[in-house]
């Protein structure tokens, strides 16, 4: 019999054109997924197919306070069985900003298992002796802070003041810094009303900041995705992914899709 004849795995004779994935747990290669609202079967389902790809798992906007505390203290449990980060939108957050009640935001995710939070301004005005208060705050009790940077409503910052708060974020402790790309990837941080990056910004600051490493670009559309892997291989953080395209991305990651493999011909 020849020697591949018993194995049922592809990898065991072929190669990943683009090269293999850092493996969990990783600090790079990071996938964010957004949630809009899978019922806990679904999450189940797709946790079972693609955990292993899986890095963060957001529940989009402000969804945890629509579910039954029973069902969502389920999903996060579930989730976190996977050894999967999970967290609140950065809108939630925002609200809690808006009616003064951060402390208790902060508390009750952590109560209810979540592992991680967002600080973020994408729609409020966030001053930012608040935003490096609630940075160290939420580091103190435990949680993993996403901060994001850039607005949600098409209004472009200086990259440099973008840079100068990526900075600040991760000398109070942030994880990782967000780029804002919201959950269709236009008209949004460094993405055009077509969903394209505007390219002067984009090298205006990776000039600047030097390391991508400490980014998590939110790339929702395949363009997106097949642009940043391209620059910056395969383990590069990528968020905003819909659930049920994290195979997809996977494939588009190592080369086994027609858009990144055509690169190693």
């Amino acid at each position: 019999m020849n020697e591949q004849e018993g194995t049922r795995s592809w990898q065991a004779f072929l190669n990943f054109p683009l090269g293999r994935r850092l493996e969990k747990p990783r600090q790079q290669g990071l996938t964010m997924i957004i949630d809009k609202g899978l019922g806990l079967m679904e999450t189940k389902d797709i946790l079972n197919v693609c955990g292993q790809y899986i890095d963060f798992f957001k529940l989009g906007f402000g969804t945890p306070a629509l579910y039954a505390p029973e069902v969502l203290e389920e999903k996060i449990h579930l989730v976190r069985s996977f050894d999967i980060e999970i967290y609140p939108g950065g809108t939630f957050f925002e609200v809690a900003i808006l009616q003064d009640k951060i402390e208790e935001y902060l508390y009750l995710a952590r109560s209810i298992g979540f592992t991680a939070v967002e600080v973020s301004d994408g729609t409020i005005n966030l001053p930012s002796e608040l935003r490096e208060k609630v940075i160290s705050r939420a580091a103190d009790l435990g949680l993993k802070v996403l901060t994001e940077v850039g607005k949600k409503n098409g209004k472009h910052y200086p990259v440099q003041y973008l840079v100068e708060q990526i900075r600040r974020d991760l000398e109070l402790g942030a994880y990782r810094v967000i780029l804002e790309g919201r959950e269709s990837g236009t008209n949004a941080g460094l993405y055009n009303s077509q969903g394209e990056f505007i390219h002067e910004e984009l090298e205006e600051l990776l000039d600047s900041i030097g390391d991508p490493r400490i980014l998590i670009w939110e790339a929702p559309l395949k363009n997106q995705q097949e642009e940043l892997i391209l620059r910056f291989g395969p383990n590069v953080n990528l968020g905003n992914i819909p659930p049920h395209e994290v195979l997809a991305l996977e494939a588009l990651r190592v080369g086994l899709r027609a858009d990144t493999l055509k690169s190693v011909l």
